[in-house]
Order: C-alpha cells, then structure tokens, then sequence
C-alpha cells in the first residue's frame, strides 16, 4: 500500500508540536498562534524577518501586529531554553539507540550590533562575516544511522566555561534517553578545564589536537603538541597538559600520518593527531574515519540556516526562539524520513533522502501560508504604469520609456 504525505500533514504536525512545548499564547483575536506560526514559517521558507514575511501575505493582521506577537512569546532565556530543548526532544524517532555516539559543537551567528543589555551576551570569535562578535549556540548531534537529529541546544555567553556549557547538553541528552558512548567534539574543546569533566564524568572523547609549541629548527627542539606533527608513521602516545593556576590532564593521542593525494590540492605527508580518554581506540586509520561522522553536525547547521527566518532585533530571546524553531524543523524533516518516508525492508528500514529536502519541507509549509492569507501580488504606486508594461506585445525597452 501506498499513501500520501501532504502540505497540511507537514504544518500540522509542525505547528502543534511547536505551539505544545514552546507554550505559543494567543496575542490577540486577530493574531492567534497558530496565526504567529504560520507566518514564521513562511519566514523561515523564505529567508527573511518575520515582518517582511507578513507584509507579503495579503490577509494576516498587520506586519507591527506579529512582529509584536513575536516579541510577546520571546520568554526569558532560560525558561525559552528549557522549552526549545523539550520540542527537539519531542520532534525524536520513536526508538533511538540507548547507547550512541553524540557530537557537540559551537555554532557562531555573525552579529554587527550592539548587545542589547549586558556584553556578554556577545560571544568574540575570530573574524567571520565581517565581525568578531556572534550570538553562539552549543548544540549536542546524535550520529546514528537515519536518525541524525539535534538532542539539545544551549546558549552560549562570553566568558563562559566551556566544561559547564558541555555539562548542560549531557544532562538534557541523558533527559532523551540516551547515555553516550563516545563524544565527539571540535578542536576548540582542548582544554584543561573540559579533559577534566568529562574524566570525572566518566564519559569518552575524541576530539583534534591544535598544533602548538615549539618548532623543529628551535635550539631545544620541537615541543607542545607541535612534537607530534614530526611523527613519519602512525601510532599512539601520552600527553599531559598544563593550566597557568597549575592544574593538569592526561589524554590518549592517535596520530594518523597518510599522504595528503591532492585532497584541497595540496600534496605530501600529512598527520592528523586527536586526543583521546576512556576509549579503546583502532588503528590509526579507523579512529580517522569514525572522527568524520562528527561533520554531521556541520551538515545540521548549515541545513538549520537554511530554515532559520532572520531578523535585526538585538534581543537575544528573540534571536534564540527563530534558532530553536530552525532546529526543531529539521528535526521533523528526520521525523518524517525515519517514521513516515522510510522504507521497510528486511533488517533495518532504508531512509529515502531523496524523496523530501528541507527545502521542499519549507515550501510545503510555505504554501500551506500562501492558501490560507493569500499572497500579496499587487502593489499600490503613486506613479503611473508604463504603457507598453500594459500591452502583451508592447516595447520593453527602458531606454524608449
């Protein structure tokens, strides 16, 4: 038997999730939140701020009247926080693995403004888009076979401890169900304060090593992790490291020598070094394959921008609320693939990618917006038409106009 997934399917199960734990109020008779909803979501299809999105709809209350209904249901941070995380964790397959290898990673927001109360609202990063400052977000990715979904999301401040910021997205994945068996994270993790929680957490990691120290034509040697970057073949070793205020950890390293074969063309010798604890790891060569499925979440952000509506507000609140329902739509396009679009078959069932993008998710949902308020195709000028724009076969030269 077949059936048939539609636009209305789509927007409802969407909609009622997100008005269910994001607790959306009414805003007034006129601007309900399935109405508020509706409109971010053409939004989101579209790429643009709420406000513009419904200026382009033709019967929806005013632009002023949503972006106002928006900023109504902008909670406090924290609570915002609490109810973006139960929606992802709400928007999950059926049946995830117990056990599973998890990624967490920083996303930066470029943002060219001002904070909108306190500095630290600002997270400083290297030059990206023109600026340093960006909203950040931590997010923490299940890697498991067709059900690749964010578990967890946190906002990130400046200045703030990364081992607490780690500590958070472990306990609401452990609130899903899952127990980590490996965690996999990004090179800006290496540090003493993160190596020590997760050994006290008792939880396993890999992550790259950065190159630091001293080179190999200094008068002492090479030294630092810039020792391992010297290495002619593969193999394990140990490495300690140091915090001014004295405090140390050890860690596993891995180093993975193979010949670069015109990748990024370049060519030549090339090593990749990770850092390991609480994990029996492969060879060499196997530990850099399995540290590829960490890209996943790579893949989940730009997919998360590619459903994130925009917006020049400087709330944060505001700002967190468009990341989490970007997320929280990607994970019901997993959703859908998982529990409606796969494949049964002997074993486990095949998911189709092939049969829904992300895209095609927003433009179901975009014209679910279309068929309900109409589409501003009309435009009210104080200027007359050309009248060779009014003929079908009229001169469409500008220079004759």
């Amino acid at each position: 038997m077949q059936y048939t997934l539609r636009p209305e399917h789509v927007h409802k199960l969407a909609a009622d999730l997100l008005i269910e734990h994001l607790e959306l109020t009414d805003y007034k008779r006129t601007c309900t939140a399935g109405t508020l909803l509706t409109v971010i979501f053409a939004a989101c299809a579209r790429l643009t701020s709420v406000f513009a999105a419904a200026l382009g709809l033709l019967k929806t209350p005013s632009p002023e009247t949503v972006r106002k209904a928006l900023l109504a249901n902008a909670a406090k941070i924290d609570l915002l926080e609490a109810r973006i995380n139960n929606a992802l964790r709400a928007a999950r397959p059926s049946r995830l693995p117990k056990r599973a290898h998890l990624a967490i990673d920083l996303v930066l927001i470029p943002y060219h403004g001002q904070p909108h109360q306190h500095a630290n609202e600002l997270y400083r990063g290297q030059v990206k888009s023109g600026t340093t400052h960006f909203h950040a977000y931590a997010t923490a990715y299940l890697i498991a076979q067709g059900q690749r979904l964010t578990l967890a999301l946190s906002y990130v401040r400046h200045g703030e401890d990364l081992a607490g910021v780690i500590k958070r997205l472990l306990k609401l994945v452990r609130k899903a169900g899952v127990r980590p068996s490996l965690v996999l994270l990004d090179r800006g993790f290496f540090s003493v304060g993160v190596i020590r929680y997760f050994q006290a957490a008792r939880t396993a990691f890999v992550m790259p090593v950065p190159i630091r120290g001293r080179k190999k034509d200094h008068a002492k040697g090479p030294g630092g992790t810039r020792v391992f970057s010297y290495w002619k073949k593969s193999g394990f070793s140990r490495h300690t490291l140091r915090r001014e205020d004295g405090a140390v950890a050890g860690v596993g390293i891995v180093v993975h020598c193979r010949n670069r074969a015109g990748r990024r063309g370049k060519h030549g010798r090339e090593r990749l070094v990770y850092a390991y604890w609480g994990w029996n790891p492969p060879p060499a060569a196997q530990v850099s394959e399995l540290y590829r499925s960490r890209f996943g979440i790579e893949t989940s952000y730009r997919q998360m921008n590619q459903c994130r509506a925009r917006t020049c507000t400087r709330k944060p609140a505001v700002r967190l609320l468009l990341v989490g329902v970007a997320l929280v739509l990607r994970n019901v396009w997993v959703w859908l693939h998982w529990e409606v679009l796969s494949q049964p078959r002997r074993g486990r069932r095949r998911v189709r990618l092939e049969l829904l993008s992300v895209k095609a998710l927003l433009l179901m949902l975009l014209e679910i917006a279309v068929k309900r308020f109409g589409f501003t195709d009309a435009i009210l000028t104080q200027r007359p038409i050309p009248h060779w724009l009014e003929t079908e076969q009229g001169n469409t030269q500008f220079g004759n106009y």
